[in-house]
């Protein structure tokens, strides 16, 4: 309560010469559109100066992690797929992994199910930048570069589309692998996307890496060191922006990743042009991931062959009583893990996203705990934006590339 009175209050600073100074007060949020969602942030302010700043969340809880307590594991997904809502289909796969880690099934995935997890997380990936990168343009206000951006995020849309039915919530791998194998045009799709996205990702780069008024906006702006980056636990962009080569694929690989060639982008100015050049530079890296990936996707199963844990066929459902049986009772109380916890990290496109579960050996959750990286990456905003203009705080929210449903869950 002390902290709510402090910045609900204008304040009174006395000068070394003995002079005062009087703060005003700005409410920013949580109605403003570039705040990327329902965040407030209570701004102090001498003249255009930016003396103090507190977001405040909440706005937008859901309880997410509390309701996952209360229903089976593969009930969970839809829910995982409304946090970070920019990249739906990456937080599916992150929360899959952990509990087929929590099975002990890791090893029985099937390789086509794990090689397309593999595309999907990074188109995924892809998405999620230019998202970041579009909007965080029309913030400052270049409306030709967010178009360029968002004209590719409907060709990704369209890609899951195909391939889930979904475009926005995906909520589409299983426990086990995919829920039905990859539509004859998938591979076609893909490929048409990696011959046309580069063509327009070069253009999203003329428009901004080397504008004026871009850089200007950018550089120098919500700096943050490599020091402090890692003491605030950023992850990500915005802490590979300030020379720390951290990335979960490379760290400790999932999926495969160790098989992959691929580089981990890093900047030494840590300031918002920093990140706004990594995203840039992953997006690449991505289509070389997504371009060996489909080169090598393999024919076979597309799910393991587990009864215990995987539904059988539809057509067997229809016609064979013992697959009806095992049909209703994995819907209805789920698969049961050995009592245990498990934590298991992933690299997402804003940073580390970590799931940790606890099993009591029943078909529901004990516990899940979700590490978001927007919720972690906002801690830095505050240090960002002290001594710089109120326009500097537009900058500095868009180049962290938050999302609100991550941060409050």
């Amino acid at each position: 309560m002390e902290r709510v009175e402090f910045i609900s209050e204008e304040q009174v600073i006395i000068n070394e010469d003995g002079t005062r100074t009087e703060t005003m007060m700005l409410n920013m949020g949580p109605q403003h559109p570039a705040t990327h969602g329902v965040l407030r942030i209570v701004l102090h302010l001498d003249g255009e100066m930016v003396v103090k700043a507190v977001p405040y969340i909440g706005y937008l809880h859901r309880g997410i992690e509390k309701l996952c307590e209360h229903i089976t594991y593969q009930q969970c997904l839809p829910y995982t797929d409304r946090m970070d809502y920019i990249a739906s289909i990456c937080n599916n796969i992150g929360y899959i992994l952990a509990v087929e880690k929590l099975l002990g099934i890791e090893d029985e995935i099937p390789e086509r199910a794990k090689t397309t997890e593999v595309i999907l997380f990074e188109l995924g990936r892809i998405e999620s930048h230019l998202v970041g990168i579009g909007t965080n343009a029309l913030d400052l206000g270049a409306m030709s570069a967010f178009l360029y951006c968002f004209k590719e995020r409907e060709r990704i849309y369209d890609i899951l589309e195909t391939v889930c039915g979904a475009r926005l919530t995906t909520s589409y791998p299983r426990v086990g692998g995919l829920p039905l194998d990859l539509p004859e045009s998938f591979e076609e799709m893909v490929r048409n996307f990696l011959k046309i996205f580069p063509t327009t990702l070069t253009e999203v780069e003329n428009l901004l890496t080397r504008n004026r008024i871009w850089i200007e906006r950018t550089k120098g702006v919500a700096v943050i060191s490599a020091e402090d980056a890692v003491d605030l636990g950023l992850t990500g962009p915005s802490l590979r922006a300030s020379g720390v080569p951290y990335d979960v694929r490379k760290a400790t690989p999932y999926l495969g990743y160790e098989n992959y060639d691929f580089e981990v982008p890093v900047a030494n100015e840590g300031d918002a042009y920093s990140r706004y050049l990594c995203r840039v530079e992953e997006m690449h890296q991505s289509l070389k991931i997504i371009q060996q990936a489909i080169d090598n996707l393999p024919d076979g199963p597309y799910i393991a062959d587990l009864p215990d844990i995987v539904l059988p066929e539809k057509e067997l459902t229809y016609t064979r009583m013992e697959s009806l049986i095992r049909h209703f009772v994995i819907v209805y109380e789920g698969f049961k893990p050995p009592a245990g916890e498990v934590q298991h990290a992933v690299e997402n496109p804003k940073g580390e996203l970590s799931y940790y579960l606890i099993s009591d050996g029943s078909g529901k959750p004990y516990r899940m705990r979700v590490r978001g990286p927007s919720f972690v990456n906002m801690q830095a905003l505050s240090q960002m934006v002290e001594g710089s203009l109120v326009a500097d705080v537009i900058a500095s929210i868009g180049s962290l590339d938050i999302v609100l449903g991550e941060i409050d869950r």
